[in-house]
Protein backbone atom coordinates (compact mmCIF):
# COMPACT_ATOMS: atom_id res chain seq x y z
CA UNK A 1 0.00 0.00 0.00
CA UNK A 2 1.21 3.26 -1.05
CA UNK A 3 1.11 5.94 1.84
CA UNK A 4 2.63 9.41 2.78
CA UNK A 5 4.43 9.57 6.20
CA UNK A 6 2.65 12.59 7.86
CA UNK A 7 4.88 13.50 11.03
CA UNK A 8 4.67 15.42 14.33
CA UNK A 9 7.02 18.16 14.96
CA UNK A 10 9.25 18.65 17.72
CA UNK A 11 9.29 21.97 19.74
CA UNK A 12 12.68 23.20 20.15
CA UNK A 13 12.90 26.32 23.45
CA UNK A 14 15.62 28.99 22.12
CA UNK A 15 15.70 31.88 24.26
CA UNK A 16 15.23 34.34 21.08
CA UNK A 17 12.15 32.83 20.49
CA UNK A 18 8.52 33.05 20.38
CA UNK A 19 4.69 32.23 20.34
CA UNK A 20 4.14 32.75 16.49
CA UNK A 21 4.78 28.77 15.78
CA UNK A 22 1.43 28.31 17.86
CA UNK A 23 -0.54 31.81 16.28
CA UNK A 24 1.07 30.75 12.63
CA UNK A 25 0.88 27.12 12.60
CA UNK A 26 -1.29 25.80 15.39
CA UNK A 27 1.82 23.78 16.99
CA UNK A 28 1.35 23.10 21.13
CA UNK A 29 4.35 25.14 22.24
CA UNK A 30 6.79 23.84 25.42
CA UNK A 31 7.05 27.47 26.15
CA UNK A 32 6.32 31.25 25.30
CA UNK A 33 10.37 31.20 24.22
CA UNK A 34 9.61 28.38 21.24
CA UNK A 35 12.25 28.79 18.34
CA UNK A 36 12.00 25.86 16.51
CA UNK A 37 9.98 23.30 15.06
CA UNK A 38 11.97 20.41 13.24
CA UNK A 39 9.21 19.03 11.35
CA UNK A 40 11.50 16.39 9.46
CA UNK A 41 14.61 15.35 11.27
CA UNK A 42 16.37 12.41 11.45
CA UNK A 43 18.80 14.24 13.81
CA UNK A 44 19.39 12.73 17.59
CA UNK A 45 18.39 15.97 18.95
CA UNK A 46 14.78 16.03 17.62
CA UNK A 47 13.99 12.94 15.99
CA UNK A 48 10.62 13.38 14.29
CA UNK A 49 7.63 10.72 14.70
CA UNK A 50 5.51 9.21 11.54
CA UNK A 51 1.40 9.45 12.76
CA UNK A 52 -0.11 7.32 10.25
CA UNK A 53 -0.12 4.37 8.85
CA UNK A 54 1.80 1.25 9.11
CA UNK A 55 5.02 2.99 10.62
CA UNK A 56 2.98 4.71 13.20
CA UNK A 57 5.19 5.34 16.01
CA UNK A 58 8.51 5.02 14.28
CA UNK A 59 10.91 7.63 14.23
CA UNK A 60 12.61 9.07 11.11
CA UNK A 61 16.00 7.44 11.88
CA UNK A 62 14.71 4.23 12.59
CA UNK A 63 12.44 4.03 9.12
CA UNK A 64 16.05 5.32 7.40
CA UNK A 65 17.79 2.35 8.54
CA UNK A 66 15.21 -0.14 8.68
CA UNK A 67 13.19 0.47 5.59
CA UNK A 68 15.70 1.72 3.56
CA UNK A 69 13.80 1.17 -0.23
CA UNK A 70 11.47 3.87 1.16
CA UNK A 71 13.81 6.17 0.61
CA UNK A 72 16.17 4.35 -1.97
CA UNK A 73 18.81 4.23 0.80
CA UNK A 74 21.62 2.35 -0.16
CA UNK A 75 24.05 2.90 2.93
CA UNK A 76 21.65 2.47 6.09
CA UNK A 77 25.25 3.39 7.93
CA UNK A 78 24.86 7.05 7.23
CA UNK A 79 22.25 9.54 8.87
CA UNK A 80 19.02 10.90 6.88
CA UNK A 81 20.61 13.39 5.26
CA UNK A 82 18.14 16.41 5.55
CA UNK A 83 15.88 18.34 8.06
CA UNK A 84 13.76 20.73 8.00
CA UNK A 85 12.39 23.36 10.59
CA UNK A 86 10.40 26.80 10.99
CA UNK A 87 12.37 29.00 12.90
CA UNK A 88 10.32 32.16 14.75
CA UNK A 89 13.03 35.02 15.75
CA UNK A 90 11.58 37.11 17.77
CA UNK A 91 14.86 38.40 19.09
CA UNK A 92 18.09 38.62 16.95
CA UNK A 93 19.95 34.76 16.44
CA UNK A 94 23.65 34.66 17.61
CA UNK A 95 25.80 35.59 14.44
CA UNK A 96 26.90 32.30 13.58
CA UNK A 97 28.77 30.21 10.71
CA UNK A 98 28.22 26.35 10.14
CA UNK A 99 30.94 24.09 8.98
CA UNK A 100 31.63 22.04 5.71
CA UNK A 101 31.57 18.21 6.14
CA UNK A 102 35.03 17.41 5.92
CA UNK A 103 35.49 20.05 8.88
CA UNK A 104 32.14 18.89 10.51
CA UNK A 105 33.28 14.91 9.99
CA UNK A 106 36.85 15.67 11.97
CA UNK A 107 35.53 17.92 14.75
CA UNK A 108 32.09 17.37 15.35
CA UNK A 109 31.10 13.71 13.86
CA UNK A 110 28.52 14.81 11.80
CA UNK A 111 27.32 16.52 8.51
CA UNK A 112 28.37 19.60 7.67
CA UNK A 113 25.12 22.08 7.32
CA UNK A 114 24.40 24.38 3.95
CA UNK A 115 20.98 25.61 4.09
CA UNK A 116 18.34 27.80 2.73
CA UNK A 117 15.94 30.02 3.97
CA UNK A 118 12.33 30.68 2.55
CA UNK A 119 10.63 33.79 4.46
CA UNK A 120 7.67 33.12 5.52
CA UNK A 121 6.74 36.05 7.56
CA UNK A 122 9.02 39.65 7.95
CA UNK A 123 7.38 42.27 10.45
CA UNK A 124 8.42 45.93 8.95
CA UNK A 125 12.09 46.96 8.49
CA UNK A 126 13.11 43.40 9.81
CA UNK A 127 15.93 42.30 8.13
CA UNK A 128 18.80 38.82 8.28
CA UNK A 129 22.31 39.38 8.36
CA UNK A 130 24.07 37.33 5.66
CA UNK A 131 27.92 37.95 5.42
CA UNK A 132 30.56 40.19 6.07
CA UNK A 133 32.76 43.05 4.57
CA UNK A 134 35.87 41.58 5.62
CA UNK A 135 38.75 40.98 2.76
CA UNK A 136 41.71 38.94 4.71
CA UNK A 137 41.38 36.88 8.25
CA UNK A 138 43.55 39.37 9.36
CA UNK A 139 40.30 42.17 8.76
CA UNK A 140 38.26 39.70 9.98
CA UNK A 141 40.01 38.96 12.96
CA UNK A 142 40.49 42.61 14.28
CA UNK A 143 37.15 44.09 13.56
CA UNK A 144 35.69 41.29 15.72
CA UNK A 145 38.43 42.17 18.20
CA UNK A 146 36.99 45.81 18.29
CA UNK A 147 33.81 45.01 18.52
CA UNK A 148 32.98 47.06 15.34
CA UNK A 149 30.52 44.92 14.14
CA UNK A 150 28.45 47.60 11.96
CA UNK A 151 31.31 47.51 10.21
CA UNK A 152 31.70 43.79 9.37
CA UNK A 153 28.32 42.62 9.22
CA UNK A 154 26.43 42.99 5.89
CA UNK A 155 22.18 43.41 6.77
CA UNK A 156 19.46 42.59 4.18
CA UNK A 157 15.81 43.81 4.77
CA UNK A 158 13.42 40.79 4.11
CA UNK A 159 10.14 40.29 3.52
CA UNK A 160 7.58 37.29 2.87
CA UNK A 161 8.71 35.18 -0.14
CA UNK A 162 12.35 35.88 -0.38
CA UNK A 163 15.02 32.95 -0.46
CA UNK A 164 18.69 33.31 0.80
CA UNK A 165 20.59 30.66 0.39
CA UNK A 166 23.37 29.68 3.02
CA UNK A 167 26.23 27.40 2.22
CA UNK A 168 28.63 26.40 5.10
CA UNK A 169 30.92 28.64 5.95
CA UNK A 170 28.78 32.22 5.34
CA UNK A 171 28.33 34.08 8.60
CA UNK A 172 24.16 34.74 9.11
CA UNK A 173 21.73 35.34 11.37
CA UNK A 174 18.16 35.89 11.24
CA UNK A 175 17.02 39.57 12.52
CA UNK A 176 14.28 39.86 15.15
CA UNK A 177 11.15 39.37 13.61
CA UNK A 178 11.74 37.36 10.81
CA UNK A 179 9.88 33.62 10.25
CA UNK A 180 11.70 31.18 7.99
CA UNK A 181 11.01 27.33 6.74
CA UNK A 182 14.70 26.22 7.07
CA UNK A 183 15.94 23.44 4.80
CA UNK A 184 19.59 22.16 5.64
CA UNK A 185 21.86 19.18 6.15
CA UNK A 186 21.27 17.25 9.13
CA UNK A 187 23.42 18.74 11.61
CA UNK A 188 23.29 21.05 14.75
CA UNK A 189 27.01 22.15 14.69
CA UNK A 190 27.19 25.94 14.93
CA UNK A 191 30.26 28.34 15.78
CA UNK A 192 28.80 31.80 17.18
CA UNK A 193 30.92 34.63 16.40
CA UNK A 194 28.65 37.49 17.92
CA UNK A 195 25.88 36.84 20.22
CA UNK A 196 25.08 40.27 21.38
CA UNK A 197 26.30 40.10 25.09
CA UNK A 198 23.26 38.21 25.93
CA UNK A 199 23.13 36.10 29.01
CA UNK A 200 22.44 32.62 29.56
CA UNK A 201 19.09 33.09 31.47
CA UNK A 202 19.69 29.72 33.70
CA UNK A 203 23.76 30.60 34.41
CA UNK A 204 23.94 34.24 33.96
CA UNK A 205 27.18 33.73 31.64
CA UNK A 206 27.92 35.15 28.83
CA UNK A 207 27.11 32.99 25.86
CA UNK A 208 29.78 30.81 24.70
CA UNK A 209 31.50 31.79 21.55
CA UNK A 210 33.10 29.64 19.17
CA UNK A 211 35.52 32.20 17.71
CA UNK A 212 38.60 29.48 16.60
CA UNK A 213 36.21 27.59 14.64
CA UNK A 214 34.55 30.36 12.99
CA UNK A 215 37.34 31.46 11.84
CA UNK A 216 38.54 28.57 10.59
CA UNK A 217 35.32 27.78 8.40
CA UNK A 218 34.48 31.17 7.27
CA UNK A 219 34.70 31.88 3.74
CA UNK A 220 36.82 35.28 3.41
CA UNK A 221 35.68 36.81 1.62
CA UNK A 222 31.90 36.30 1.44
CA UNK A 223 30.20 35.97 -1.98
CA UNK A 224 27.06 35.56 -2.34
CA UNK A 225 25.07 32.84 -4.19
CA UNK A 226 22.03 33.87 -5.39
CA UNK A 227 19.17 31.51 -6.49
CA UNK A 228 17.94 31.31 -9.61
CA UNK A 229 14.43 31.22 -9.28
CA UNK A 230 11.71 30.16 -12.27
CA UNK A 231 8.05 29.84 -12.01
CA UNK A 232 6.30 27.18 -14.34
CA UNK A 233 2.99 26.84 -14.63
CA UNK A 234 0.34 23.91 -15.33
CA UNK A 235 -2.56 22.50 -15.06
CA UNK A 236 -4.17 23.98 -11.21
CA UNK A 237 -0.42 24.01 -10.03
CA UNK A 238 2.38 26.46 -10.36
CA UNK A 239 5.95 25.05 -9.45
CA UNK A 240 8.48 27.68 -8.62
CA UNK A 241 11.97 26.19 -8.22
CA UNK A 242 13.48 27.89 -5.37
CA UNK A 243 17.14 26.39 -4.32
CA UNK A 244 19.20 23.86 -6.35
CA UNK A 245 22.53 22.65 -4.81
CA UNK A 246 24.79 19.79 -3.86
CA UNK A 247 22.76 18.89 -0.70
CA UNK A 248 19.52 19.72 -1.42
CA UNK A 249 16.98 21.13 -4.22
CA UNK A 250 13.85 22.91 -2.91
CA UNK A 251 10.66 24.47 -5.06
CA UNK A 252 7.56 25.59 -4.12
CA UNK A 253 3.66 24.02 -5.19
CA UNK A 254 1.03 26.29 -5.22
CA UNK A 255 -2.13 24.40 -5.95
CA UNK A 256 -5.10 26.37 -6.88
CA UNK A 257 -7.63 23.09 -8.02
CA UNK A 258 -6.74 19.46 -8.73
CA UNK A 259 -3.27 18.90 -9.32
CA UNK A 260 -1.86 15.50 -10.52
CA UNK A 261 1.84 15.34 -9.81
CA UNK A 262 4.58 12.06 -10.61
CA UNK A 263 7.69 11.13 -8.76
CA UNK A 264 10.88 13.07 -9.25
CA UNK A 265 12.98 12.25 -6.34
CA UNK A 266 13.88 8.95 -4.63
CA UNK A 267 11.84 11.00 -1.72
CA UNK A 268 9.96 14.17 -1.29
CA UNK A 269 9.69 16.10 2.32
CA UNK A 270 6.62 18.62 1.96
CA UNK A 271 5.53 21.63 4.52
CA UNK A 272 2.06 22.82 4.24
CA UNK A 273 3.00 27.03 4.51
CA UNK A 274 -0.59 28.43 3.29
CA UNK A 275 -3.85 27.45 2.75
CA UNK A 276 -5.95 24.01 3.34
CA UNK A 277 -6.33 20.77 0.62
CA UNK A 278 -6.10 17.40 0.33
CA UNK A 279 -3.62 15.07 -0.54
CA UNK A 280 -5.21 12.02 -2.68
CA UNK A 281 -2.60 8.79 -2.63
CA UNK A 282 -3.36 5.45 -3.82
CA UNK A 283 -7.36 6.19 -3.51
CA UNK A 284 -7.09 7.78 0.27
CA UNK A 285 -7.27 10.83 1.07
CA UNK A 286 -5.16 13.18 3.48
CA UNK A 287 -6.57 16.51 4.49
CA UNK A 288 -4.26 19.02 4.69
CA UNK A 289 -3.43 22.19 6.41
CA UNK A 290 -0.88 25.33 7.37
CA UNK A 291 2.12 23.08 9.70
CA UNK A 292 1.62 19.77 8.55
CA UNK A 293 4.53 17.96 7.37
CA UNK A 294 4.72 14.63 5.40
CA UNK A 295 7.03 12.86 3.29
CA UNK A 296 6.17 11.29 -0.37
CA UNK A 297 8.36 7.90 -0.13
CA UNK A 298 9.80 6.02 -2.47
CA UNK A 299 7.10 3.82 -3.41
CA UNK A 300 4.55 6.95 -4.10
CA UNK A 301 4.82 6.90 -7.68
CA UNK A 302 2.17 9.39 -8.29
CA UNK A 303 -0.49 11.37 -6.10
CA UNK A 304 -2.88 14.40 -6.85
CA UNK A 305 -3.43 17.70 -4.42
CA UNK A 306 -6.67 19.62 -4.36
CA UNK A 307 -7.90 22.43 -3.08
CA UNK A 308 -5.85 26.17 -2.43
CA UNK A 309 -2.59 25.07 -0.97
CA UNK A 310 0.90 26.43 -0.86
CA UNK A 311 4.11 24.02 0.27
CA UNK A 312 7.57 24.04 0.16
CA UNK A 313 9.02 20.37 -1.29
CA UNK A 314 12.49 19.56 -0.86
CA UNK A 315 14.08 16.49 -2.19
CA UNK A 316 17.76 15.26 -1.48
CA UNK A 317 20.75 16.35 -3.69
CA UNK A 318 23.51 14.50 -5.24
CA UNK A 319 25.16 14.68 -2.62
CA UNK A 320 22.70 13.19 -0.14
CA UNK A 321 21.12 10.31 -1.87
Amino acid sequence: MMEPLILDAVLQDKMWGGTRLHEQFDFELPSDHTGEAWVASGHDHGLTVVNNGRFKGQNLAQLWQSQPTLFENDDVNRSFPLLVKILDAQQNLSVQVHPDDEYAAIHAHELGKTEAWYVLNAEPNAHIFFGHNAQTPEEFAALVDAGRWDELLRTIDVKAGDVFYVPAGTLHALGAGVMVLEVQESSDTTYRVYDFDRRDAKTGELRELHREDAQAVMTIPFVAEHPDIETKTSENIDVTNLVEAEAFNIVKWHVHGNAEMLKAAPYTIVTVIQGEGQLVVDGQTYDLKRGITFILPSDVSNWRFTGDVTMIASTPGKASI
